[in-house]
């Protein structure tokens, strides 16, 4: 029984109740639970460490039948809480992250109050602690949080300052066991050649008749060991395998343990063989699948919920059906956050989407030689092994973020950031787990310093943080990004004035690494700087006269920043074997450094990464005197018949064009350039500068064998600089037509008689599943428009494009 009704919430200076006797003095407010004190009285910009936070229902529960039990379950108390049953202390807990499963058979009566509260934390953190910190961070204030196991987001100045998580964040039920039951059931599966093999260990309570391990029409008897234990091994035969998503089928298998034929566990696995380097700290992560190599690409999870913490389970599809669809096959749950939902991890493995899990921990020096924060730790990790050691999806385990990093930042040994937590127990929990997965001791690591990029795991901010231009990326041997390319990306609906100190507090800054005074500079500079470069506009002047045109500028740059770097780094040649960015999604209103909002809608910077990081895509690199590269991939599991087409434009007028057929194999790519499609030499980077550039645009196509021919990706190149001049409509030639579908959806076509930069759909009410694309000269795009809302109904709409003068309106609309 879910304990989801009645929940209210009330708040009391530090200590003042010290027991559930007396809350009837408390003023009481409506409360949801799985939540926090946030989501239940606003965040307004509260200090919710402050005060103790009382949570309290009531709840009616028929006597139990004989000789069953009665289970108190909390899966998640944040952070210093005690529970009252009935008047009686039943916890204390110290852990955010601990789930706590409680007998009480003997407490529970026909009418039942159960009261949580969560104890203030600023007094706790202001307490001396010993041994003192051999380092310091920025990334939070409070240097004593190390002590206690809660999440840092929420306490984090420059990334996410607030509110920080108080209260029931997880589900709290009350579970009735049988008399003939068991215990948690471990399941393990794995492939053993082209078979898959179904493990099931469980602790019984009772004596059944029968118990068998099902997985589809497959049957295996369990036998009872001496240890009080089923167990089982169930091989299936030609087993279809589970895949990332963007390399085959996330194939997933119905098993369940049946006792006397009723269904006491289920679950739905899958079968995969994972391979990662020898040697991590050297190489980097080196992935495979099934044998397949695989480029990994997503990015750094938050909170989907940041005030709540619990976000439904049809919000958490939507948020990961737009990792899938923009061709990111990881996503990293940072040790900055929170541990995820079984339903986070259900939709993953359904989608096909790669998990790296770091274990909560970030930056700061913890206690790790105190005997009973050791303890508490390890209870932790053996839980979150538990839940998810089994899942398909899990790929690396990571014992921390930036633990090693932080001292060694400060000039001070990096080996401080290591030890025995991180470098033995951690790993031998996650082998004894029978977890097949990668385990590192902390991101980033390996080289000379954990932070050096051309060995090992590393975060890398030189194109974006250290205002390095794109070319960087290359220099520098990136093996691996665990974190990368972090941008201030202005999201669609600005609802604050920019530069208003409401929309600065959406906009993340570096606090600093603990020896300096903190940045002088945040990630709007960062955006603004790569702005300049690209398009050579004054930021500042144009954000004064222009705002709205600053504003669609600001919205590609880190687009085209984000995407140029990809290219280099998916490159057949490249030592790097993946990148994630950071992050997915705001947590706060503005220009966070998430391609989702704050509501989790696209950004543009979404759509760029969509387009290069497609599981067929082709996109082209500037090799200097060298040319233009043009590189094509075929991720998916078939081989793939196209033509790839280069074509280069000076004005509208096409001056050269060439065409290869292609069979790409599974899992392959290939790489050419255009002068050697075109069979001469024609400067087509412009890096020769024998006079001015006989081109300006270079246009790569992949288009289908089919008739008629569909286009499979496109990439355009401006060797001279950005077309970003606006032009009259009637000059530039954009038309469009608009049919609506039996679904809904709207079918747009957008043609163009010259090129057309950044075309950006606006139609009320629809979301389109491509933006700020370009179109070659004489080409067309078609997209989807999908409707944000059941009721939406075309009424309008418009284009524009960063060369186009004014907005152009969208064509009517035909069933």
């Amino acid at each position: 029984m879910e304990l989801v009704d009645g929940w209210e919430v009330a708040s009391s200076p530090p200590g003042q109740c010290q027991d559930s006797e007396g809350l009837g003095q408390l003023s009481w407010l409506p409360a949801t639970v799985p939540g926090t004190a946030a989501a239940a009285v606003g965040p307004d910009g509260r200090d919710f460490d402050t005060e103790d936070w009382w949570f309290r229902c009531r709840f009616a529960s028929p006597p139990a039948p004989r000789g069953e039990r009665v289970t108190l379950e909390l899966d998640g108390l944040a952070t210093v809480a005690e529970v009252y049953l009935n008047g009686e202390l039943v916890l204390e807990s110290s852990s955010m992250w601990a789930v706590h499963a409680l007998d009480v058979s003997d407490q529970i009566h026909d009418q039942n109050e159960l009261a949580i509260v969560c104890r203030a934390l600023k007094p706790l953190l202001a307490k001396r602690r010993r041994p003192a910190a051999r380092w310091r961070t920025r990334v939070v204030n409070e240097g004593n949080l190390r002590w206690y196991r809660t999440m840092m987001f929420g306490r984090s100045p420059g990334f996410a300052p607030g509110p920080a998580a108080v209260g029931p964040w997880r589900p709290v039920r009350l579970v009735r066991r049988a008399s003939v039951s068991t215990g948690e059931v471990t399941m393990r599966a794995r492939l053993e050649g082209d078979d898959g093999v179904l493990r099931v260990r469980a602790p019984l309570r009772g004596e059944p008749q029968k118990a068998e391990l099902v997985l589809g029409e497959l049957r295996e008897p369990l036998t009872r060991t001496a240890h009080a234990e089923l167990e089982a091994e169930l091989r299936v035969p030609g087993v279809e395998r589970w895949w990332p998503h963007t390399h085959g089928h996330p194939v997933l298998h119905d098993a369940a343990l049946e006792i006397d034929g009723e269904r006491v566990a289920t679950r739905k696995v899958g079968f995969r063989a994972l391979g990662w380097a020898d040697e991590l700290l050297e190489h980097g992560l080196e992935l495979s699948v099934n044998g397949e190599p695989v480029f990994v690409r997503g990015a750094v999870w938050t909170p989907a919920d940041l005030i709540s913490l619990a976000p439904s389970r049809t919000e958490l599809r939507r948020l990961l059906e737009r990792v899938r669809d923009a061709g990111m096959n990881m996503l990293r749950v940072v040790g900055t956050g929170a541990y995820e939902s079984p339903a986070f991890h259900d939709l993953c493995d359904e989608l096909g989407i790669l998990v790296w899990q770091d274990l909560m921990f970030a930056n700061l020096d913890y206690p790790v030689q105190d005997p009973d924060f050791l303890a508490e730790v390890e209870r932790e990790a053996r839980q979150v092994l538990d839940r998810l050691a089994w899942r398909p999806s899990l790929t690396v385990v990571c014992g921390n973020s930036e633990v090693e990093q932080q001292p060694a930042m400060m000039g001070l040994d990096p080996a401080l950031g290591r030890g025995e937590l991180w470098e033995e127990l951690l790993p031998r929990l996650v082998s004894e787990s029978g977890a097949e997965c990668a385990y590192l001791r902390s991101t980033p690591c390996g080289g000379e310093l954990p932070f050096h990029t051309d060995r090992g795991v590393t975060h890398y901010f030189g194109v974006s943080g250290y205002f390095f231009p794109p070319e960087d990326a290359r220099r520098v041997e990136v093996r691996f990004a665990a974190e990368c390319l972090a941008f201030a990306n202005v999201p669609e609906q600005v609802e604050v004035p920019v530069h208003h100190p409401d929309w600065k507090r959406g906009v993340q800054r570096d606090a600093g690494t603990g020896w300096d005074l903190g940045a002088g500079w945040d990630f709007d500079d960062v955006r603004d700087a790569y702005l300049r470069r690209l398009f050579g506009v004054d930021p500042v002047a144009l954000r004064r006269f222009d705002l709205e045109r600053y504003l669609e500028l600001a919205r590609v740059t880190s687009g085209e920043v984000m995407s140029e770097v990809l290219g280099e780094w998916r490159r057949a040649e490249s030592p790097c074997r993946g990148a994630l960015v950071l992050w997915l999604k705001d947590m706060l209103p503005g220009a966070g450094l998430g391609v989702l909002d704050h509501r989790g809608l696209p950004k543009v910077a979404y759509h760029y990464l969509r387009r290069a990081l497609a599981p067929v895509a082709v996109w082209m690199t500037d090799e200097g005197v060298n040319g233009v590269a043009v590189h094509a991939a075929n991720d998916r599991p078939t081989p793939l018949r196209a033509t790839l087409r280069v074509a280069l434009y000076k004005d509208e007028a096409r001056v050269a064009q060439a065409a290869q057929k292609l069979e790409l194999v599974a899992h392959g790519s290939v790489r050419s350039s255009v002068e050697a499609m075109l069979g001469r030499f024609v400067d087509a980077s412009w890096a020769y500068r024998f006079g001015p550039p006989g081109h300006d645009v270079i246009v790569a196509s992949l288009e289908s064998e089919t008739e008629p021919a569909t286009l499979l990706s496109q990439a355009i190149r401006f060797p001279a600089g950005f077309p970003i001049t606006p032009e009259p409509s009637s000059r530039l030639g954009i038309s469009s037509s608009v049919r609506t579908a039996q679904d809904g959806s709207l079918a747009l076509t957008v043609g163009s008689r010259r090129l057309a930069y950044a075309v950006r759909v606006h139609c009320a009410g629809f979301l389109p599943n491509d933006d700020a694309f370009s179109i070659e000269p004489g080409g067309e795009r078609v997209l989807r428009l999908l409707p944000s809302r059941p009721e939406a109904q075309f009424a309008g709409g418009s284009l524009t494009a960063l060369n186009l003068d004014g907005p152009v309106k969208l064509e009517g609309s035909s069933a």
